[in-house]
């Protein structure tokens, strides 16, 4: 089953923590899972300073500067991994590096028929 794994960490302390992980960690421990197989994707994202979001209400598009919502930890990266169950998951989950100065989100994937007309004309109305 697919799992994604949200790292958010607070941008301001994320590299000034004594243990703050080094980019070079968290490239090894992103090639150990790659060689594991349990793998599927994984990035680092730049600043929440680059985000832009983009809400439609009432069919009006209203694109933002900055990320959704002010928190005090921002959405830093992600690893996409296969695991057999959630445990697995949060065992992969527990040793990404920069959980140590923020936190890790694990999710399971909604899985989605894309191939089913239903999904089509939910998604896009006419």
């Amino acid at each position: 089953m697919k799992y994604l794994c949200l790292v958010y960490s607070n941008e301001a302390l994320l590299h000034s923590l004594p243990e703050s992980p080094e980019d070079s960690e968290c490239l090894a421990y992103a090639e150990h899972i790659q060689a594991s197989g349990r793998m599927i994707a994984a990035e680092a994202l730049q600043s929440v300073h680059t985000a832009t979001t983009v809400r439609v209400r009432g069919g009006k598009t209203s694109i933002t500067d900055g990320p959704f919502a002010e928190t005090k930890e921002q959405l830093a990266g992600f690893y996409l991994v296969d695991a057999h169950d959630l445990n697995e998951a949060l065992r992969i989950a527990e040793k990404i590096p920069a959980a140590r100065v923020g936190s890790v989100e694990v999710r399971p994937v909604r899985e989605l028929d894309v191939t089913s007309p239903s999904v089509h004309a939910q998604e896009h109305p006419a």
